[in-house]
């Protein structure tokens, strides 16, 4: 990818960026930096813990503290890392910050990893999160009717996938899905020919890995397809899906496949908002969220949210199962 390709207000810092190794070297020296990144402060306002006991391993948990607003509204984050790397710590002051901007609960979930833990491992541990955000909404002052979904990246996909599949449990669903640069098809790293394309952060290689030890075999095959809610692009029927934000940078390699996807999530009648960066390479809200024109994108991501999030009737039961 040529240094013009990214916005002039990230270049410089953006252009020697090395992606992400997924390979098995790689995923030993991401998890062991990820794992020493340092959490930072979080912001006043917003008090923090652990949720043990679920197959995960402890989920982090952020509420407002009294005294400061709340909406009795949640959101169940999911963090990235190519499903073969990260913790629910790597987004802690992220949460935070979200907790204390839209007076929201925040559950960052914590789950366990491919290869060692291929699918449904991951998705599982998802789904026993949103069980305990359920079950324990009244304690912590939540409707049910106004839980969100989110995620960045592989977390992304994680989320999109979730909401597929309370869509088909049945039960109460998601108010929003709140997609930062989803991780959504595995065919994309079956494109060899997108292999020679330098994508910063997160290129073609790093992805056909992450997916490879997800699947447990070679992305993009047909015969057999993958299994249930394994890959969130691969559904055929979208049609009652919660409403989706999702963003994403035209210099990010989930471009085309994220911009795909909300086609097709409008085309069966899921109101969607698809918010395309120009010049932003994967990840861009971490990697610069600072800069203004990046302030503005995270902006519009949280006005979504907070709007989805407003009071609305509660518990919002479907029918099930619908199959992919």
């Amino acid at each position: 990818m040529r240094p013009d390709q990214l916005h002039p207000a990230i270049r410089h810092r953006i252009r020697f960026l090395p992606s992400i190794p997924a390979g098995p070297l790689g995923r030993v020296i991401g998890r062991a930096v990820r794992a020493r990144l340092p959490e930072g402060r979080l912001p006043e306002g917003v008090l923090s813990g652990l949720v043990g006991d679920l197959p995960g391993g402890p989920s982090r948990l952020y509420v407002p503290a009294p005294g400061t607003p709340r909406t009795g509204a949640a959101l169940l984050w999911i963090h990235g890392g190519g499903l073969v790397s990260g913790s629910a710590a790597q987004d802690h002051q992220w949460a935070g910050r979200l907790c204390a901007a839209l007076g929201v609960v925040v559950v960052s979930a914590e789950y366990r990893l491919a290869p060692e833990h291929p699918y449904p491992v991951p998705l599982d541990d998802c789904r026993a999160v949103w069980e305990w955000l359920l079950e324990h909404a009244g304690d912590l002052g939540v409707d049910t009717g106004r839980l969100a979904v989110g995620g960045q990246s592989a977390g992304g996909g994680l989320a999109a996938a979730l909401a597929q599949r309370l869509r088909d449990e049945g039960g109460p669903q998601p108010a929003a899905q709140w997609l930062f640069c989803p991780m959504l098809d595995d065919r994309t790293a079956a494109d060899r020919a997108l292999d020679g394309i330098r994508h910063p952060v997160w290129d073609n290689r790093s992805n056909r890995a992450g997916w490879a030890s997800y699947l447990g075999v070679e992305p993009g095959a047909t015969e057999p397809a993958p299994p249930g809610h394994a890959v969130p692009a691969r559904r055929r029927d979208l049609a009652g899906l919660p409403p989706a934000w999702i963003g994403v940078g035209d210099a990010d390699l989930f471009h085309q496949e994220d911009c795909a996807y909300a086609e097709r999530l409008r085309a069966a009648g899921v109101d969607t908002v698809l918010d395309v960066m120009p010049g932003a390479p994967h990840g861009v809200e971490t990697l610069a969220g600072e800069v203004p024109w990046v302030r503005a994108y995270v902006g519009r991501a949280r006005d979504w949210l907070a709007d989805r999030l407003a009071d609305r009737p509660a518990d919002r039961p479907v029918d099930g199962p619908q199959g992919n």
